[in-house]
Parts: structure tokens; C-alpha cells; sequence
């Protein structure tokens, strides 16, 4: 099935962060605190998708502070840091709220995330994400993680809801 057929019908959209959110850099201060670089594009398309009624899940193998800010910042309620079975978390949010898998997405970079790239009716990747990975997806963004490919793949999933359009042409008034 063609990947904006399944995009049309997106309910619960994951995202993980490092090297999807983020350049995949991964910085340090002298103290031990990690300091993460977001894309405000990013942020905006994730508003966006929200305020067009598709829940937005943050799924993270890592845990971080920077992470807990930004996702509040945004007003993403499912933030789940530190977390080894990614499908296993995602199957737990669906369940929870009886929707089928085909109805949920997820966008990762790496082959840790290939179990719930593949359990989810629409799945992506940022254009550097890894080649296998890429193999594997139903949707390639063009722009790299944390630089844009969240903000397309956002708009990507809006407009084939039929949404786009006038969430943009609201900006022209």
C-alpha cells in the first residue's frame, strides 16, 4: 500500500529522537549534562500535526533532560525516555487507547528501531538516516534529522489528510 494512503489514516504519530529530532550529535558539558540542538521547523510541524488532532508520542532509547524541556515546550504528553523495546511501548500507547496498528506511524534512524518501523502502518526515515533503514520505510524525507526531515514528514502526513492546505492558507490572513 502506497505510503500517503497510509499516512491518510494516521491517528498516533512516534518520533525518536536522536538523529530524527536531533542531528544525532550527541554533546556533553564538562559537568556530564547533555545538551541536545531541536529545529524549531520541527517544532512547528509537530504543533501542527496536534492541532490537526493526530497525537504526537515521543519514543527514546535515551533519557534526557534537554528532552523532558523541549517535549513540555511542545506540549507532547507521551514522552518515553530510556526505553529498550520500542514496540513493546508503542503496542502498550495503542492498546490504551484500542487503535490499530495501521492507524499509528513512526519515524527512527537506525536499525534499533526497525521492529516498530515496521509495526506501524506508516513509517519513515530522515534522508541520513541508515541505509538499511531506509530500505525499509515506507516514506524517505529528503532533509536530514534535525533539520527539517520532522517538518516534512509532519506536512507529509497532514496533507494527505487533506489538511495542509488550510492549516498554511490560515497564515495568509
Amino acid at each position: 500500500m502506497p505510503a500517503r494512503e497510509n499516512a491518510s489514516r494516521i491517528r498516533l504519530m512516534g518520533f525518536d529522537v536522536d538523529g530524527v529530532m536531533t542531528d544525532g550529535s550527541l554533546y556533553f558539558t564538562p559537568n556530564g549534562e547533555e545538551l541536545k540542538v531541536f529545529s524549531s521547523l520541527d517544532g512547528h510541524g509537530l504543533k501542527m500535526l496536534q492541532s490537526a488532532g493526530v497525537e504526537v508520542a515521543i519514543i527514546s532509547g535515551r533519557s534526557s533532560r534537554a528532552l523532558e524541556l523541549r517535549a513540555a515546550n511542545l506540549g507532547i504528553g507521551e514522552l518515553h525516555m530510556g526505553v529498550e523495546d520500542k514496540r513493546a511501548c508503542l503496542d502498550a500507547l495503542l492498546a490504551r487507547r484500542s487503535l490499530p496498528a495501521s492507524e499509528a506511524g513512526y519515524m527512527g534512524d537506525d536499525v534499533v528501531d526497525l521492529p516498530i518501523l515496521r509495526a506501524c502502518g506508516f513509517s519513515a526515515t530522515p534522508s541520513d538516516g541508515h541505509e538499511f533503514v531506509r530500505r525499509h520505510v515506507g516514506y524517505v524525507a529528503s532533509k536530514p534529522g534535525g533539520r527539517g526531515a520532522v517538518r516534512e514528514v509532519c506536512d507529509y502526513l497532514l496533507a494527505a489528510q487533506g489538511r495542509l492546505e488550510a492549516m498554511l492558507s490560515a497564515y495568509l490572513v
